[in-house]
């Protein structure tokens, strides 16, 4: 026999006393106010990431407000109706903060009262808000008080539930992960532990790792900046020139997952794509032996041990060239609960 979960058990596998989520509510988007209060947010120290637009179901915004509809004789008969009125239909914002434990106190402070006249200055409300719950009382509505934060861990799990899933949207965040794609030379030269070591010790983190036998289209799509560029390349048959060098060779993938802005630490890592011009302290200046010069006069591509994603939508890309289509599942690292980046993938789109 079944049995229902637990009330708010929506969502398991996240430690959410370290995220909440934050619905800028209709009033915000219509004011065009998302950017500024995400801002403020992000302005002390609590990292934001997977937003989300979403144009409300009446059914969210009813569980969002269930305390209220829950609570005979406190609240306004026509509490539903207003509820629809506002939301139904309509745009709102999500998105997931993240921070320390008990973030959503913080949050909340950050906020600010309900009411934005009683709002104090420095809060979203108190700077931003225009709206007054004896208005709101006058017109018989909710007041427009621009954003809503998770209370607590139960009623994050809850709000995640809600706004993102389960059986809703997958989200996916390839601003905090990149592919580390060690390529046929470094197999070849025993270089791979040496090279992800490298870049484990810059405090990245890194999963999935793997080693993949590469078929032609994985190269051409990987380099399709050089094959589509071809003509500065007159004297070089780039197709063959990628398929001498990759085609049916070994190379080894992995995930590095970091905050976001990971993708240019990790160029800076790596250094210059000719190793004779790579600084000391990189890993193509520390291990590389190839240099460009040599590669043009034997019209090949230069050895230099290791590519990483150049930004976002290289990284989505990436993932799909070297992975595979519908192993998004390889994204989910497999840490401690409080240290997961949830919002890679969430364990319960899959």
């Amino acid at each position: 026999m079944s049995r229902k979960p637990p009330s708010g058990t929506v969502v398991e596998g996240i430690d959410f006393d370290r995220w909440a989520v934050i619905l800028c509510k209709p009033d915000a988007v219509e004011r065009g106010l998302v950017d500024a209060i995400l801002e403020r947010v992000e302005s002390v120290g609590i990292a934001v990431s997977a937003r989300t637009d979403v144009v409300a179901e009446p059914w969210q915004a009813h569980v969002s407000y269930r305390d209220m509809l829950a609570d005979p004789g406190r609240f306004p008969a026509d509490l539903p109706a207003r509820i629809d009125d506002a939301y139904a239909g309509k745009p709102v914002t999500v998105v997931l903060a993240h921070g320390e434990p008990r973030i959503h106190a913080r949050l909340r402070r950050l906020v600010g009262h309900t009411d934005p006249t009683k709002a104090a200055a420095g809060t979203i409300r108190g700077d931003l808000g225009t709206d007054s719950v004896l208005a709101a009382t006058r017109e018989s509505r909710l007041v427009r008080n621009l954003v809503h934060t998770s209370d607590d861990a139960d009623a994050a799990r809850r709000d995640v539930g809600t706004w993102y899933g389960p059986g809703r949207a997958t989200v996916t965040d390839f601003s905090r992960c990149a592919v580390i794609l060690c390529k046929p030379d470094a197999v070849a030269g025993g270089l791979v532990d040496a090279v992800l070591h490298r870049v484990t010790a810059a405090g990245f983190m890194i999963t999935s790792r793997q080693e993949v036998t590469v078929q032609p289209w994985q190269a051409h799509v990987h380099y399709w900046d050089l094959l589509v560029d071809a003509d500065w390349f007159p004297d070089r048959d780039i197709p063959a020139c990628l398929d001498q060098e990759y085609a049916g060779r070994q190379v080894t993938v992995a995930l590095a997952h970091d905050e976001p802005g990971l993708h240019t630490r990790l160029r800076d890592l790596l250094g210059h794509y000719d190793p004779t011009k790579a600084a000391a302290g990189t890993i193509r200046g520390d291990l590389g032996t190839d240099s460009l010069t040599a590669a043009l006069a034997e019209r090949r591509l230069v050895r230099n041990l290791v590519h990483t994603s150049d930004d976002a939508d290289a990284a989505r890309r990436d993932v799909g060239t070297w992975y595979g289509a519908a192993r998004r599942s390889l994204l989910t690292p497999n840490l401690p609960a409080q240290s997961a980046p949830a919002d890679l993938l969430y364990p319960w789109s899959l």
